[in-house]
């Protein structure tokens, strides 16, 4: 009969939060962050930017980790330049939007650790990633 007092003990144990690394495989800064945490051995589940984009509510939840959609634009990269975006001085509101068209205006890499977030090479925040449970 099951749940007899001679079962087992199940362990209820609380799911950890998967660590995210969204970036391009070309980028070496992404390729840091992978290394990163490949050497520690621990599982990351890595998005590249080239195929998919970010969701409004994944967007959302990382600029406000990291302090605004701003720490998010990468304001120097080659992509802003190829879109002409160089001198542009556009809002939150457009940077959101520009960041929703067009992924590869994104800093990387934006590693996410559940509601915890750092964007760009950040190993001290990766370390704290690693050592959470």
């Amino acid at each position: 009969m099951p749940g007899c007092f001679g079962a087992a003990p199940r362990l209820l144990s609380r799911p950890t939060a998967m660590i995210q690394i969204f970036g391009t495989a070309k980028c070496k800064a992404t390729r840091a962050a992978q290394r990163f945490f490949s050497e520690r051995r621990i599982k990351v589940h890595f998005i590249d930017l080239r195929q998919k984009a970010m969701s409004r509510g994944e967007l959302t939840s990382v600029a406000k980790a990291v302090g605004g959609v701003r720490a998010l634009y990468d304001a120097e990269g080659e992509r802003v330049i190829e879109r002409g975006l160089k001198h542009a001085a556009p809002d939150d509101a457009r940077i959101t939007e520009l960041l929703l068209a067009d992924a590869l205006l994104l800093r990387t890499p934006i590693v996410r650790h559940g509601a915890k977030a750092a964007v760009g090479v950040a190993e001290t925040a990766w370390r704290a990633f690693a050592e959470a449970p």
